[in-house]
């Protein structure tokens, strides 16, 4: 028996637990992010302390939470970070990043301190009372959005908490954020614990195998298909997949499209690759999808945004086949379940389904419609239009500094529409787009997530006026632990993204842009904000783009600095990228005084026939 507190054996545990797939082992938990206070200062706090847990001090609980995803996204969740916080506002600051572990897939660790289990002095300082029940704390905030969720009342508890968070995080189906609230009187509590607990432990993560059956049936659609289109998700990434993709496109023939998550599943360039998929998707990949007879989704769990609200796959008795490691996606769409991992299932199809190609002239059309695409993003990205830039030509000159296995990192705006259309990716790892929440504020601190990960990429953090005002404090963090990242910050002067769908809607912009506030609203002069100031105050170095010109030679001084840079630039909002010709449901009020909401709401009418009614 070994006799620790609760805080010491939570940090001993942590670090002898690995990962495994495929013969690489790795730590699973790679350290811990944390703010202390007193809820977690003197129990976990001082167990990292002695027992020399890797710890990284974090300025902001939320961004701690995103910085643990992007690591763990950039490793394929095969290795995440724990989050430790105090209770009170640290610990409900961690919501917002535990439902985007969640709603991407995600492994995260949280660790946040909670009121006393021993209730000596209720209420104590930041203690929620909920008269229903001494039972309740804010931490079960975090109940609805974590995978498991658990209370430490007795140190006894811990083992089989602690086990059964391991569990989740290494379920690639199942993953997510784990919640292990942790009493602050319990945490500094001594315990004499089994020293298997100890232990070295790897938690293998499987890679399922297709059932026969199933296969049988998938393949039999396949081969009926004259008109086949393939929907690379994100599943593809983490299942390390891409060749396999790349092998069953290539003998079959099948045209493949991707979601925000499955961008990079093949090089854009490859003769199979339609391009981005859906709302912020580009015209081929669309024009093939309208008219496909057989849908093979693979790791997708198919968002609004991916299927333009129900209403892309348009072919009337359009079957769908859902190759997905998790059940409850391979089940949507009415569609053919195989339940396995992306990589075992493409192996098992291309095996069933030797011999099979789509038809030459499905092949040259969807060769001309890429064709076309492609020359539409090259004209978007050197349109040339002055004398501010606009945001396709900027995200071309970023594309242009990258490297070919450099990541870009976006979240959220208009920016993350942008980049699935025009970006273009040749390595799996080299887009890092979060659009399952599209979580403003993500991005830097994603940014620092991913660079820890693999600090031989260069890592481009692309992000909005808004995004960066939201949650820019991890600059910080970054300059403190000496990683280098380069900040693109695009100044639109407001909310660019929902000032255009406000438009759309007929709200004519309202309450979007950073102006001052005169006697008829917010409508008064540019707000006099200085964001290239702060980022200089926050430690990074600063420089400022005027035109295209200025911000390519930033880049290339950026990218060969040591230090975290950032570029700043202004666009002009007006300049859109092409059109995805798809539609995206935002519902627009039924009646108004406002003849721009009534037209709207006409427009609306008409686009929402083409919905289709996917189970």
């Amino acid at each position: 028996m070994t006799r620790l507190t609760v805080g010491q054996a939570i940090a001993r545990f942590l670090a002898r637990q690995y990962s495994e797939r495929d013969g690489e082992r790795r730590r699973l938990i790679e350290g811990c992010f944390g703010i202390f206070g007193h809820g977690n200062v003197a129990g976990l706090g001082q167990g990292l302390l002695e027992e020399r847990f890797p710890y990284l001090m974090a300025r902001n609980e939320q961004a701690m939470v995103h910085a643990a995803a992007g690591f763990a996204r950039m490793t394929d969740r095969l290795a995440t970070y724990a989050c430790t916080t105090s209770i009170g506002p640290g610990a409900t600051n961690l919501v917002t990043g535990a439902a985007l572990a969640t709603v991407n897939r995600l492994p995260v660790l949280l660790l946040p301190g909670d009121v006393f289990a021993t209730r000596p002095a209720n209420p104590v300082l930041q203690e929620l009372e909920d008269p229903r029940s001494y039972d309740v704390s804010v931490n079960d905030c975090l109940r609805p959005v974590s995978r498991y969720w658990d209370r430490i009342n007795r140190p006894e508890q811990l083992a089989p908490a602690l086990l059964a968070a391991m569990r989740v995080l290494t379920d690639p189906a199942e993953t997510g954020a784990v919640t292990l609230a942790l009493p602050q009187d319990v945490q500094a509590e001594a315990y004499d614990w089994p020293e298997e607990l100890f232990a070295e432990r790897v938690w293998r993560v499987p890679r399922p195998e297709p059932e026969p059956a199933a296969l049988e049936e998938a393949a039999a659609v396949l081969r009926s298909a004259r008109r086949p289109l393939v929907v690379a998700g994100g599943g593809v990434i983490y299942a390390r997949a891409a060749g396999e993709l790349e092998a069953f496109a290539r003998e079959t023939g099948i045209p493949v499209a991707e979601t925000q998550a499955g961008k990079g599943s093949l090089p854009w360039d490859h003769e199979r690759a339609a391009g981005a998929i859906g709302a912020t998707g580009g015209t081929a990949a669309n024009a093939l999808a309208r008219d496909a007879d057989v849908v093979l989704g693979v790791g997708t769990r198919y968002s609004d945004f991916t299927t333009a609200s129900r209403s892309l796959f348009a072919r009337p008795g359009v079957r769908f086949v859902n190759l997905n490691v998790a059940r409850f996606d391979a089940a949507k769409h009415a569609g053919v379940p195989l339940v396995a991992d992306a990589r075992t299932g493409l192996a098992g199809l291309r095996a069933s389904l030797a011999g099979y190609t789509v038809p030459d002239d499905y092949r040259e059309e969807a060769r001309v419609l890429t064709a076309r695409w492609n020359a539409a993003v090259d004209h978007a990205c050197a349109l040339g239009h002055g004398p501010l830039p606009s945001q396709p030509e900027v995200i071309g000159a970023v594309n242009d500094a990258a490297g070919e296995r450099d990541v870009v990192v976006c979240a959220a705006g208009s920016m993350p529409g942008d980049l699935h259309k025009l970006w273009r990716t040749r390595d799996p790892k080299g887009y890092h787009v979060e659009y399952g929440y599209s979580c403003m504020g993500y991005e830097i601190a994603g940014g620092l997530g991913v660079k820890l990960a693999d600090p031989s990429r260069e890592v481009f953090v692309l992000v909005g006026d808004g995004s960066y005002l939201m949650m820019a404090q991890e600059i910080a963090t970054a300059v403190a632990e000496g990683v280098k990242l380069v900040v693109v910050l695009v100044q639109n002067h407001g909310y660019a993204s929902i000032g255009g769908l406000s438009e759309s809607v007929g709200a004519q912009r309202f309450g979007t842009a950073f102006r001052a506030r005169t006697p008829t609203g917010l409508d008064g002069p540019t707000l006099p904000v200085d964001l290239a100031v702060n980022a200089a105050s926050l430690g990074a170095d600063a420089v400022r783009a005027a035109n295209v010109e200025e911000l390519r030679a930033a880049l290339r001084r950026a990218r060969s600095a040591e230090r975290t840079t950032v570029v700043h630039v202004e666009t002009d909002p007006s300049v859109q990228a092409p059109d995805s010709e798809t539609w995206w449901d935002v519902p627009v009020a039924e009646v108004s005084a406002l003849e721009s909401t009534r037209e709207a709401r006409a427009r609306y009418e008409k686009r929402r026939e083409a919905r289709r009614g996917h189970l």
